[in-house]
């Protein structure tokens, strides 16, 4: 059984500047070989970037990601997600971006020279995604975090591995003029094509992002190692060799029968009722999107049951967890700044969260120790993200909610079965709000931890014909106060190459409930 016991510019030299890279996605990333286990601090390199038409500007860009402590000969090794940031002034965006732009979405993608032993391959860093952002006023900077995966290095030698930047590619759209969850690549409603960008290393800047050590001594074999391809062999994102064998993979969907991704998809409807509401004034621009593709993500945490003083774990990670099926971004709800009561924009994602059942064992009245398995009963999730407001007035959101039923079975006193019958369960549906904050939960597709507390309804049909037990489990259970914290990971959508594939496993949270 599991328990855990809670706790109470101007136009002549246009230019980028830069804001602190957006926190890391939360989660440990899955997948063989090398696990990206060591951190290191944010890189900042400088580039030189033409414009579409003619002229240059400087880039100031920050890049974020975990590589790995050190490497195998022969055994992938997989840096974890990037955080590529961008800054860019409003002026410097009304050159590249049509007039009238009050939101830009980007996609960016940065090459990567892979180097050992005076051999090397190149990586493609490709489809890092930067979600819809508002533009704020002249003279004020717009910080685009572009977050992705990045492909795994398997060499065929030891000596050190040397990853340094290269050329980086930035394709932004305007938002405005078709919808704040299109992608750079989109255009559903024949809006302009996405703007690029083409910058290299300003002169004199090395690019150097990490340096990772593969053991072994000077002239070891390379096991597999097939000595083909050129020094500087360019990649194409799927696989790339060099002549020392380096090779640069993508990261792929292992196969799993039970959990395949997509999983069915979501039914049901979107309820945004407790996500935070528009400030009164001017009514706002709702629509579906169209062509929403399903994808999938993992959710695990901890129910808290405050009259016991335990708590069980939902969705076990390590009890073949269950996949969330989900619609990223399927709705929208917005209005402009110039509008009367302000910015607001949110983005509505449906989900389905079917839970296996969770297995604890409490103490009921501080002494006797009560095991059961529970069954979750969920309706359909509404996940909304979005912001209120711009530049320093600006409040970012992200909340859940659901309606859950539990049951109660298998129930055991101190090792003897009580029969509670086969339905005993609350009495009505309650309500679940689960709230995030940003950074650490910046919208459905990179997903984060979110809490919140839930009342428990009284229990009907425990026992049997010849005894009640109701009375009994809601004195032992019902209640407010029970805190829930689930960590969300990030959405694979399989459809879309810039999500990634598959759905990383998040950590359990704590079963203190996060402070500010």
């Amino acid at each position: 059984m599991n328990v855990q016991r809670p706790v109470t510019g101007g136009r002549h030299s246009v230019r980028l500047t830069l804001v602190c890279a957006a926190a890391l996605l939360a989660g440990v990333m899955s997948g063989p070989g090398s696990a990206a286990d060591a951190r290191t601090d944010p890189d900042t390199l400088a580039y030189t970037c033409g414009l579409p038409s003619s002229g240059s500007l400087t880039a100031v860009v920050q890049v974020a990601s975990a590589y790995p402590a050190s490497g195998t000969v022969g055994e992938p090794m997989q840096p974890g997600p990037v955080t590529l940031t961008v800054g860019i002034s409003r002026s410097d965006l009304d050159a590249v971006l049509p007039a009238g732009t009050t939101a830009v979405v980007s996609t960016a993608t940065l090459s990567v020279e892979v180097g050992q032993n005076g051999q090397s391959a190149e990586a493609q860093w490709a489809n890092l995604v930067a979600p819809s952002t508002p533009l704020p006023s002249d003279g004020d900077d717009i910080h685009l975090a572009h977050v992705g995966e990045v492909p795994s290095i398997t060499v065929g030698a030891p000596g050190e591995v040397a990853l340094t930047a290269g050329k980086l590619t930035l394709q932004l759209r305007s938002a405005t003029a078709t919808d704040p969850t299109a992608e750079p690549s989109a255009d559903p409603s024949g809006a302009a094509a996405p703007e690029a960008l083409t910058c290299e290393l300003a002169a004199g800047r090395t690019g150097h992002l990490a340096t990772v050590p593969v053991p072994g001594a000077p002239g070891t074999p390379s096991p597999g190692a097939s000595g083909s391809g050129n020094p500087g062999e360019p990649g194409d994102g799927k696989s790339v060799k060099g002549s020392d064998g380096i090779t640069v993979k993508p990261r792929t969907a292992d196969a799993d029968p039970a959990n395949a991704c997509p999983v069915e998809p979501p039914t049901g409807k979107l309820d945004a009722s407790d996500a935070p509401q528009a400030p009164a004034g001017d009514p706002l621009i709702e629509s579906d999107v169209p062509g929403v593709r399903p994808g999938c993500a993992y959710a695990v945490g901890l129910a808290n049951v405050r009259k016991l003083n335990g708590a069980m774990i939902i969705n076990d990670p390590k009890r073949k967890p269950a996949l969330i099926s989900v619609l990223a971004n399927a709705h929208t709800a917005r209005r402009l700044p110039t509008s009367a009561g302000g910015y607001y924009l949110r983005l509505d994602s449906l989900g389905n969260l079917k839970l296996p059942d969770a297995e604890s064992t409490f103490l009921t009245f501080g002494f006797e120790p009560v095991s059961a398995k529970v069954e979750f009963e969920n309706g359909p999730v509404t996940i909304s993200t979005g912001n209120i407001g711009i530049l320093t007035n600006v409040v970012y959101f992200a909340t859940a909610s659901f309606k859950q039923s539990l049951r109660l079975y298998d129930v055991k006193v101190n090792g003897t079965p009580l029969d509670v019958g086969k339905n005993c369960r609350t009495a009505a549906p309650f309500k679940v709000v689960l709230n995030g904050k940003f950074p650490k939960y910046m919208n459905v597709l990179f997903g984060g931890p979110m809490e919140g507390e839930v009342t428990i309804p009284p229990f009907s049909g425990c026992g049997t014909a010849d005894e009640n037990l109701d009375a009994l489990f809601t004195a032992s259970i019902s209640g407010p106060g029970n805190l829930v914290s689930l960590n969300q990971g990030t959405t694979c959508i399989p459809e879309d190459t810039s999500t990634p594939c598959p759905p990383t496993m998040p950590e359990l949270p704590s079963a203190a409930p996060e402070k500010n």
